[in-house]
């Protein structure tokens, strides 16, 4: 029997985990276990989990774990949890995201029938924005296979949605915990530039946002993360010559978008190092990549 433990990262987000943990109880395949790893909140967050069960002696079908560390962000929290874990396959949830009843289910099952061997499954998904459905944008579109262009375009996915086997990680390594943004985008380009990915076109997560507390709206200039992900993997020496010019067509591209925005800002010396990265790049095509 496939076993698979999930991991809920959060961080004083009281309004939304008690609906979160349920999603994941309610699933028709149970999880053998839940760990919530609590980053350090100083909100309800504990006596919401504790009255729910976590860490008490239980007769449950599905153990829920706690755990809880001072702040260090959302890539070592979910780390934590994913070296806690016990089973075979692990699966990611964002603890203001929801799970559809049959998630678990349909991921299993398609690990089980898929004859590529992908490691890594995700699913389509439901956006919400401040409580209204919301029509996703052509470049959002999800897909299967190798999502090595897609991801170095945008994070093409979401933590939510995944399921994975536990030898990614060992393959792979763990979330960048010195990003405090985009760190799931820096995995799974590291993780597609080796490997396809398997895709559920169906939505099986709900995806919240709208709130003030996300991410993605507490850095100016997201594209900063995002290049020193693509600067990484172009490090790797045995990333391949189609990825690598990939790779660096879309460096140049988003430190452009960088030092129009770090001059807006009027941030010039920051913007004039941005451009002698640019130029770096530039010149390793002009003089082609396999000098």
């Amino acid at each position: 029997m496939t076993e698979v433990s999930v991991i809920i990262p959060t961080y004083n987000r009281e309004k939304f985990i008690s609906e979160c943990v349920q999603s994941v109880l309610a699933q028709t395949l149970s999880a053998r276990e839940i760990i919530i790893v609590d980053d350090g909140s100083t909100d309800a967050t504990y006596n919401i989990l504790r009255d729910i069960g976590f860490n008490s002696l239980s007769t449950k079908k599905t153990i829920l774990r706690y755990f809880f560390q001072q702040n260090r962000g959302v890539s070592s929290a979910r780390n934590l949890g994913i070296k806690e874990a016990r089973s075979e396959y692990i699966a990611l949830l964002d603890s203001d995201d929801l799970w559809l009843k049959s998630k678990l289910d349909r991921q299993v099952s398609a690990f089980q029938n898929d004859t590529q061997s992908s490691r890594l499954c995700h699913t389509d998904e439901i956006w919400i924005r401040n409580g209204v459905r919301v029509n996703q944008h052509k470049k959002h579109k999800k897909h299967g296979g190798n999502v090595f262009q897609s991801c170095l375009k945008l994070c093409c996915i979401s933590p939510s949605s995944t399921m994975m086997h536990r030898s990614v990680f060992e393959d792979f390594g763990f979330f960048d915990e010195d990003l405090p943004a985009c760190e799931d985008y820096d995995f799974w380009l590291r993780y597609s530039a080796k490997e396809d990915v398997n895709f559920i076109d169906e939505p099986l997560i709900i995806k919240k946002g709208g709130h003030s507390d996300q991410l993605s709206g507490a850095h100016w200039g997201m594209d900063r993360f995002r290049i020193y992900s693509i600067e990484k993997i172009l490090k790797e020496p045995d990333l391949k010559l189609v990825h690598k010019t990939e790779a660096i067509h879309e460096v140049i591209l988003k430190l452009e978008i960088l030092i129009n925005g770090s001059q807006k800002r009027q941030k010039f010396a920051y913007a004039e190092n941005m451009l002698q990265k640019k130029q770096h790049w530039e010149a390793i095509l002009m003089r082609g990549l396999n000098d």
